[in-house]
C-alpha cells in the first residue's frame, strides 16, 4: 500500500473513533430554528460535507 493510502486510512479510523466516543446531544442554532441532535450525527453530516468539498476542489484543480 502507498503511503498515501494507510495516512487517509489511518484518518478516517481516527474521525470514526472521535464521532463514536461524542455521543451525548447538543444543540445547534441555524439562522432562526435551533435544533437538539445526537453529536455523532452532527459530527459524521460535517465529515461528509468536508470530504464532499475535498474531492469537489481536487477534481476542479485537476482539469486546469
Amino acid at each position: 500500500m502507498r503511503l498515501r493510502t494507510v495516512g487517509f486510512l489511518v484518518l478516517v479510523g481516527l474521525a470514526i473513533w472521535f464521532i463514536a466516543a461524542n455521543t451525548g446531544s447538543v444543540s445547534i442554532r441555524l439562522w432562526i430554528p435551533t435544533v437538539t441532535l445526537p453529536l455523532w450525527a452532527v459530527l459524521t453530516v460535517t465529515l461528509l460535507v468536508g470530504i464532499a468539498l475535498g474531492l469537489f476542489i481536487a477534481r476542479r484543480r485537476a482539469r486546469r
